[in-house]
């Protein structure tokens, strides 16, 4: 399958907790046509791990933290292509408050209690996606979806032409998410029951390496690699 290369959604500095560059599938499931998907966190690079969050160690692991102390929270979302807005769900609540035990049973409970409802579509999956946007590439049938939306924060409307550089929504911490980050992922339907995974590659960023940067054309970001979006990734 041909790889699609697509304008890096995001702007600041980012990593790829999750990335087809590293396995395929990148998740460890085909399904919902999230073989060749991406995750993209904020992480503090002078700590060990994936530190997301400002607070201490011991604070989120005995009490837990709020979702303002994390990083990358609320950032906005760019459109990677010009296109048009297929769906969108907007209006499943935020946690306000994270601790990494209750988040990830709250992942598993999900998982096990999904039972497939035709007739309900993508939104029967919302418990596991969060809010989230699917566009349609203009010209092609390349789908992107963007998950764990923060609520509110959608700024366009199904059948809405959309042109790449566009404010699409916020990052956020709904659904199957156990730190803010954007489930970025390419599809060639948008049924995701019965979507297959697209391979993706992105353009208009750099990546830290050797103490500098260096722009990126075409490329998967490997996972842990410091990454950020060229100046003008909101420009049309």
């Amino acid at each position: 399958m041909d790889i699609v290369t697509v304008r890096f959604p995001l702007n600041g500095e980012w990593v790829a907790g999750n990335t087809p560059a590293e396995k395929v599938p990148s998740h460890g499931t085909d399904l919902w046509g999230q073989t060749y998907a991406y995750d993209f966190l904020r992480i503090l690079w002078n700590e060990k791990g994936y530190k997301f969050f400002v607070s201490s160690n011991h604070k989120y692991w005995l009490r837990g933290i709020k979702l303002n102390e994390c990083l990358g929270y609320g950032e906005q979302i760019y459109a990677p292509f010009s296109g048009v807005v297929m769906e969108s769900y907007d209006g499943f609540p935020e946690r306000q408050y994270m601790h990494p035990l209750i988040d990830y049973l709250r992942v598993v409970k999900n998982s096990l209690v999904f039972e497939q409802d035709k007739e309900r579509g993508n939104k029967e999956l919302v418990p596991m996606l969060g809010n989230y946007l699917i566009i349609k590439q203009a010209g092609s049938d390349v789908y992107a979806l963007f998950a764990h939306l923060q609520p509110g924060s959608i700024l366009v409307r199904e059948n809405e032409e959309i042109t790449i550089g566009q404010q699409l929504a916020h990052v956020g911490h709904t659904g199957n998410s156990t730190a803010p980050h954007l489930h970025f992922q390419l599809m060639d339907r948008i049924d995701l029951k019965t979507a297959k995974g697209i391979p993706c590659s992105f353009d208009g960023y750099e990546r830290f390496e050797n103490g500098t940067w260096e722009a990126m054309g075409g490329s998967m970001p490997e996972r842990r690699q410091l990454i950020r979006a060229i100046k003008g990734v909101g420009d049309n």
